[in-house]
């Protein structure tokens, strides 16, 4: 009998805790790192991609492809419409893969850029600039990054930027008004894995810095759920991180699924309001998305 007592004890226990974990967060997702590239384009058409979206409950995207013609493709199509899905387009810097190492002394680059902004796309004018990557941090003091970096603060662009916490200073200090009103989303916030401390350090120094978590190092711990040092980096900053699936190489759209169910898992952990903004509204007030 001490024996039944023991084990229907631990069978409540358990179940006292499955049921006091959280729900997954089930509001709307702004996919605020996406890229649809030529070498996906075939594998995976529009109607593929955006039933992906559809089902994760996807309801916009910040879209910056290689060539620009995946992001125009996907702003224009009225499939994009008909799925539910508002694309923000932006001008990546890279035609082809040469572009990765060069772009940020290349003045055809910074040409290039200036005629996408002048066409826009069918889907309205484009919001922002990148992904750019930096391999080597000093290159934010390249002569064309430093023209885009002051380009996209005068227009009132985003700048999607792929770099270490070093270039995020060299970067913001390019700008007019060093920083304080440029506004940047730091991909991956640090893929390199900068101490949390830095990223906090970084976001009370520049006030319109975004951090946007897709490969985030140290984001998250056991089962998914986010590790204690993030989620009190979520809850003091909870207006300033955005999700994303960075769909650089096919892989990635094929396990978008479960990409979307990691971030879910994890919000469904926050608070439900601080959850809403780092899954939908911080992106959405960014781009003027309703």
């Amino acid at each position: 009998m001490r024996g039944t007592t023991i084990i229907a004890g631990l069978a409540a226990a358990v179940a006292l805790c499955g049921a006091a974990r959280a729900a997954d967060y089930s509001g709307p997702l702004f996919d605020g790192h996406l890229h649809y590239n030529e070498e996906a384009q075939s594998p995976h058409p529009l109607a593929d991609v955006l039933a992906r979206m559809q089902r994760n409950g996807v309801k916009a995207i910040a879209a910056n492809s290689r060539p620009n013609d995946g992001t125009k493709a996907l702003a224009a199509s009225p499939q994009t419409k008909q799925a539910g899905v508002t694309v923000v387009p932006f001008v990546r810097l890279y035609r082809n893969r040469a572009d990765y190492d060069n772009w940020f002394r290349d003045d055809t680059i910074y040409e290039m850029v200036q005629a996408e902004l002048a066409r826009g796309t069918d889907a309205g004018p484009f919001k922002g600039i990148g992904e750019f990557h930096l391999y080597d941090s000093a290159n934010a003091n390249g002569p064309v990054a430093k023209k885009l970096m002051a380009l996209a603060e005068e227009r009132g662009l985003v700048v999607l930027a792929h770099v270490d916490d070093v270039a995020i200073d060299l970067l913001m200090a390019n700008t007019p008004s060093k920083g304080q009103r440029t506004r940047l989303v730091w991909a991956h916030t640090g893929i390199g894995g900068a101490p949390v401390t830095r990223v906090e350090q970084l976001l009370a120094k520049y006030p319109q810095l975004m951090g946007e978590l897709s490969y985030r190092p140290g984001l998250t711990c056991d089962n998914g759920q986010l590790c204690p040092e993030w989620r009190a980096l979520l809850l003091k900053y909870p207006g300033r991180f955005m999700i994303g699936s960075d769909t650089w190489v096919n892989q990635r759209w094929q396990y978008y699924d479960e990409l979307m169910k990691g971030y879910r898992t994890w919000l469904g952990e926050l608070p439900p309001d601080v959850a809403r903004k780092i899954g939908w509204d911080n992106a959405a007030s960014l781009y003027g998305v309703k």
